[in-house]
């Protein structure tokens, strides 16, 4: 049965079913002109100087870390066994990347609040063995990047944002996702913009970009500018430059009809997010003291993927029994992200360790779960979730 209440839905008319047409018309399939405008167009609209479009946020994230371990700048080289601290909430492909390319991650509690980094215990958890910090924007919500600065304060620590839940958040005016050496997002279906499947990697560093250009196609230099950090100088000869491999490479390109997509997306994203904060306002309002379960506090402004309800104590009942009412009331529910990520099997092929205890991701682990939010009114099901 078709929830009353769906997670997502699309954002698609016309002019995306002419983008795919396009695409198939022109017999252009594999990544071409129609994901380089996306990219370009990307970059302007939010403030970058590169972006590169990939299958998936998790590949984005995956690319990202690539070209951190291949670069060339000991500045912001993220070599294997080095520390990078992690928030204990988030998407499991946040983490993966870690742990493939050998970092060893420090598990930090999050903010019972805002579902983001709980700011004093990452001030005690960043040691001087601390590489990196990722830093992952939740449900559409930037973290505190001025309290984030602060911390690493000079210190030789570099920053990453997995910012695939949180596209058109911002913070003192900044676009998230471009706060740290580079940032992912996602064009899934049920994320802000829908490219079907796709995401996207920005930068200001050129060389990370040239890297990321390389390693996403097999990390030959076919996709590389003639002049680039990686290679100096391409010859001019094509058939020589067609099959020359550099660094060790994935197929992580997108389709398309994705980049087609995304251009049209683009487009009408200041109204999908405009249409998500007035949904965020009107929660802000019905729900701030909701005498059963909190909301998510906002830093910044959220983009408000989705909405969070936590149970306040155990007098409001338990979760189980709020998923069967959401349920019955037509929601579709989901648990917030993985919940406390550090409790899964998964965790014995990762070296790690847990700053302090992690308290606040083993309640949301327990008593937490979101809601969908959309681009058009939800007044109705704002309404329905004040009468729990």
């Amino acid at each position: 049965m078709t929830p009353k209440y769906p997670l997502a839905t699309s954002s698609w008319d016309q002019a995306e079913y002419d983008a795919l047409d396009r695409v198939i018309k022109s017999n252009q399939f594999s990544m071409g002109p129609e994901v380089r405008a996306f990219e370009e167009q990307f970059a302007r609209q939010f403030g970058s100087r590169y972006a590169v479009m990939v299958n998936s946020g998790s590949s984005a994230n995956l690319l990202i870390l690539a070209a951190l371990r291949y670069t060339q700048n000991d500045k912001i080289k993220i070599p294997e066994g080095t520390e990078i601290v992690v928030p204990a909430v988030s998407w499991s492909t946040t983490y993966f990347p870690l742990q493939q390319y050998g970092l060893k991650l420090k598990f930090v509690d999050i903010d019972l609040n805002t579902l983001n980094y709980d700011i004093k215990a990452l001030k005690h958890a960043v040691t001087d063995e601390t590489r990196a910090i990722m830093v992952v924007n939740l449900l559409g919500n930037p973290n505190d990047f001025d309290a984030i600065n602060s911390i690493i304060d000079g210190r030789k620590i570099v920053m990453i944002e997995d910012n695939c839940e949180s596209m058109g958040a911002t913070f003192n005016g900044r676009q998230a996702g471009t706060f740290g050496i580079a940032g992912s997002f996602s064009g899934f279906f049920s994320h802000h913009i829908s490219t079907m499947e796709g995401g996207i990697c920005v930068t200001d560093d050129e060389e990370l970009y040239h890297l990321m250009l390389s390693i996403r196609a097999h990390g030959w230099t076919r996709n590389l500018p003639k002049f680039n950090k990686l290679t100096g100088e391409k010859s001019d000869d094509p058939f020589k430059e067609s099959f020359r491999f550099v660094l060790p490479g994935y197929n992580l390109r997108p389709l398309e009809m994705s980049g087609a997509l995304g251009v049209e997306q683009l487009k009408k994203l200041p109204d999908l997010i405009r249409g998500r904060r007035s949904n965020g306002k009107l929660v802000q309002q019905k729900l701030n003291d909701h005498p059963r379960f909190m909301i998510q506090q906002e830093i910044g402004k959220s983009s408000w993927f989705g909405f969070s309800l936590v149970l306040r104590d155990s007098s409001a009942g338990s979760r189980q029994q709020l998923v069967k009412e959401l349920v019955e009331e037509g929601f579709e529910v989901r648990p917030i992200v993985t919940g406390n990520f550090a409790k899964n099997e998964v965790m014995k092929y990762f070296d790690y360790t847990i700053h302090e205890r992690l308290k606040n991701a083993d309640y949301i682990d327990t008593h937490g779960l979101f809601v969908g939010n959309h681009h058009y009114s939800i007044a109705s099901a704002v309404d329905a979730l004040t009468l729990l």
